[in-house]
């Protein structure tokens, strides 16, 4: 990989949509070298995927958010990257993260409802052979999301508070 590369990849993390001409500026490269670039890092699977983030409170669109604690029993035939795969296999799934502590994963999930989630628990995660416990934490409210806040120009609407 080039050196410019990486500081390619930091760029393009914080704002996908810097155009071509910012981006040779930003590195010091000619433009045709930073779209090769990003052609051979789409085509290595380095660059993934492209993506917005909305604030969905600000549209009015009701989703409910849960992160998922699932603990497996794990087996000769049957390793954490095989039970990942398949709960990663679910399109209301967001994330799938191997964790330590009391859970093996933590899966993060998009319903339309509590009651949309809570049949993706039973009977989906809970349907897995291996997975021997789930804990289902619902998100009130999220604040910050992939490095962006989301409340910024919100005004505070708490009351005052005097001891």
């Amino acid at each position: 990989m080039e050196d410019f590369e990486i500081e390619l990849l930091k760029i393009l993390e914080d704002n996908a949509r810097v155009n071509y001409d910012e981006l040779s500026e930003r590195l010091g490269v000619d433009v045709e070298t930073i779209r090769r670039s990003i052609k051979k890092l789409e085509e290595e699977g380095v660059i993934l995927k492209y993506k917005t983030i909305v604030n969905w409170e600000k549209v009015q669109e009701d989703y409910v958010y849960a992160i998922i604690n699932v603990k497996v029993s794990l087996s000769r035939e049957k390793g954490y990257d095989d039970i990942a795969k398949r709960i990663a296999k679910f399109p209301e799934v967001h994330a799938v993260r191997l964790v330590s502590g009391e859970a093996d994963f933590q899966v993060v999930i998009r319903g339309r409802s509590l009651k949309d989630v809570a049949f993706f628990v039973a009977e989906k995660i809970s349907t897995i052979p291996e997975v021997r416990d789930t804990i289902t934490h619902f998100v009130l409210r999220t604040y910050k999301e992939e490095g962006v806040t989301l409340f910024a120009d919100e005004e505070d609407r708490r009351l005052a508070f005097v001891p």
